[in-house]
Order: structure tokens, then C-alpha cells, then sequence
């Protein structure tokens, strides 16, 4: 019988161990593989609609609405390329453009992916440069928004480490976001 100290123990994510990718056509494959020290906005928000049958005072029937994305923001990243300046300009020339991103969750390491957060249909909506200071060590993205219009949690390459129910769940106007592997 084994003890439970030699029992395997999946650990938990960790909000701090994360990776952004940006797969952009016409642009790059990989226009953002950069790091980021803030990710804010991974969010869904359904509208619930109250009915009230007639007659009954004491009952309400809610139903389903539709779905609203929040923006992602990426804080404080670091990159080595000009990609997402000219993914922004590409943009406001050509208003149709989009992205595929996928904010990655590591394990522990830094190597394992634990979760994957697929946005499909990005449109950069703030791309901000870091305040310019000669005493400072400034960073080469300050802040980042994107626009999504799909959400979708993948598992990661092992266990899943704790998914559960929410792996797969697909929702948007997108049908599919690809570009990663």
C-alpha cells in the first residue's frame, strides 16, 4: 500500500507561468510569441432573459441570451519583433483582418502546457508603447487589447491537470480557430 506522501499529486495552474501566441495571415504565422506579465479579460458574460407567466406571482421562467466577450489585456510584454505594430497597421488599412491568439498555461517548469485559452477573430483595439525614461529599463509593449469574438478552453498536453467539464467548451461566432499547433 502506498503512502500518501508517494502518491501523485497534479499541481495546481499557476496564474504567473503563461505564454501569448498571435497567429496573423498575411503578417506572420507568429506575429506575438512574447511574454507578458499581466493577462486580464479572459472572460464570457451570458445575458439571462426573465420571463413572467401570467397568473403566476411567485415564478419566473430565466432563458439563455446571447453571449458578450470581454477584451483581453496584456500588460508589460516583452517580444524581440515590430510584428504587432504592423499587425495594428494592417488592421486600420484593412478593417477585416484578423487574428487567431491562444494565451498558454504552463505547469510548474515553464515546459508542460496545462490549459490553452483559444480567442478566435482578434482585432487589436490598444496597442500602447512603454513611457520612455532614461533611468528605466523600459519593456517593448505596455499594454496590448484585443478584441475576440470566441472563447475556447483546450487541455493541455498532459493530464489536463484539472479542466474537467470546461475543456472544450466552444462558444462565438467562429466556428473553429486554427494556426497552432
Amino acid at each position: 500500500m502506498a503512502s500518501p506522501a508517494a502518491e501523485t499529486v497534479t499541481p495546481p495552474f499557476t496564474g504567473f507561468n503563461f505564454a501569448v501566441e498571435i497567429a496573423v495571415p498575411g503578417v506572420s504565422q507568429r506575429v506575438c510569441h512574447a511574454a507578458f506579465s499581466d493577462c486580464d479579460g479572459l472572460e464570457m458574460t451570458m445575458e439571462i432573459k426573465t420571463l413572467r407567466e401570467g397568473g403566476s406571482n411567485g415564478r419566473q421562467i430565466r432563458l439563455a441570451g446571447p453571449l458578450a466577450f470581454g477584451l483581453v489585456t496584456l500588460r508589460r510584454g516583452m517580444t524581440r519583433s515590430f510584428d504587432l505594430w504592423q499587425w495594428m497597421a494592417r488592421a486600420v488599412a484593412e478593417p477585416g483582418l484578423r487574428a487567431d491568439a491562444e494565451i498558454v498555461l504552463l505547469a510548474a517548469d515553464g515546459q508542460a502546457v496545462q490549459a490553452r485559452f483559444v480567442l478566435s477573430r482578434c482585432l487589436p483595439a490598444r496597442l500602447k508603447a512603454p513611457t520612455l525614461h532614461a533611468r528605466d529599463g523600459g519593456v517593448a509593449i505596455e499594454e496590448l487589447q484585443l478584441a475576440y469574438e470566441a472563447l475556447e478552453l483546450k487541455p493541455g498536453d498532459g493530464d489536463g491537470g484539472g479542466v474537467g467539464a470546461a475543456a472544450g467548451l466552444v462558444v462565438g461566432a467562429s466556428a473553429a480557430a486554427g494556426g497552432f499547433a
